[in-house]
């Protein structure tokens, strides 16, 4: 029987407080002492979970929850730029009430405001599709039948699901996606399964 090429999706760790409910985007912040908490669970609860190799984002809350990770795997870790966070453009740094103050638009429609290229300045859903595309491909031939795991965003999660299950990018917003939780994506011959959804160590075995 032909192992599925395994990739676990892991968001980084709760940001530092002020990042809270804003479109943080490129900006490099760093985990809260919570995040670096539920970081340090989800190295705990990984560790009966082989895996072959990690990739991460170069921003800092992602190599921050990386840090506790490196000890699981015997391969040194990548990071791949690619891998950042949507840029959100003019409305980076902005509260969810501070863009519906600003620019009129409810911040719950997000993603249907990305995909429509609706946000000032910001990445469109093609954008994200154009350079998280070629990172899902190399990921799934380099590593037939390993269990990889993804360090990044919440954005790039969705996006990347929203490619592995051909999905319009908006829909993902039936998906949550927590703070330091895993969402497992199997690559079988002739099929893509979800096998694991915003599971939060942290949370569901506190």
């Amino acid at each position: 029987m032909i192992r599925p090429t395994r990739l676990i999706l892991i968001r980084h760790g709760e940001v530092a407080e002020p990042y809270h409910r804003v479109f943080g985007g490129r900006i490099d912040m760093e985990l809260s002492a919570r995040g670096h908490q539920q970081a340090a669970l989800l190295a705990k609860y990984l560790r009966h979970q082989p895996l072959d190799a990690i990739y991460a984002s170069p921003m800092r809350r992602a190599q921050d929850t990386l840090a506790p990770l490196v000890s699981l795997c015997s391969q040194p870790p990548v990071t791949w730029p690619e891998l950042r966070e949507v840029d959100f453009g003019d409305w980076t740094g902005l509260s969810w009430e501070q863009v519906h103050a600003r620019y009129g638009q409810d911040a719950f429609r997000w993603l249907e405001l990305l995909e429509a290229g609706a946000i000032p300045k910001g990445e469109t859903g093609a954008a994200c599709r154009a350079r998280l595309a070629p990172c899902l491909q190399r990921l799934v031939k380099m590593h037939p039948g390993h269990t990889v795991a993804v360090v990044c965003h919440g954005g790039v999660i969705r996006v990347l699901l929203a490619l592995a299950l051909d999905l319009p990018l908006p829909k993902t917003a039936a998906f949550e996606i927590d703070y330091a939780s895993i969402t497992r994506l199997e690559y079988h011959v002739h099929r893509t399964e979800l096998t694991l959804l915003n599971f939060a160590p942290w949370r569901e075995l506190a």
